[in-house]
């Protein structure tokens, strides 16, 4: 690294209203539980039901997105309880959902990023 670029501030993260965080939020958690249509089921599944089914390192990898909506939700003001209850959902979800085949149905039916999307959204609505 030279001395100029040490000397070169890094530039700032833009800042963002608490609308955006949650519209990120509400597009994560499409992403994580209902992007894909199962035809003749009438039910959606999403990456959290399909990476999940990756050994070790899927169960892992969205256990880590649902951590980012419990991040969110703290930098839109949640109580540590409410906090709590979002990480006791991941925790469950990654604890359970790393179960062989049983965990892969277990992530059908619980899905813990849309019970936090819906803490989330009480949250906004008492504010």
């Amino acid at each position: 690294m030279t001395a100029l670029a040490a000397a070169r501030p890094s530039p700032a993260l833009p800042r963002t209203g608490a609308a955006d965080a949650r519209a990120r939020i509400e597009r994560l958690e499409y992403l994580l539980e209902g992007a894909v249509r199962i035809p003749g089921l009438g039910t959606r599944i999403g990456a959290d039901a399909i990476i999940g089914l990756v050994p070790g390192i899927g169960d892992a990898a969205m256990a880590a997105l649902g951590l980012y909506l419990v991040w969110e939700a703290r930098n839109l003001g949640a109580s540590r309880w409410l906090m709590l209850r979002m990480l006791a959902n991941v925790g469950i979800d990654a604890a359970l959902g790393s179960v062989p085949v049983a965990g892969d149905l277990f992530d059908l039916v619980f899905r813990s990023n849309r019970r936090n999307l819906q803490l989330i959204r009480r949250l906004a609505a008492q504010a």
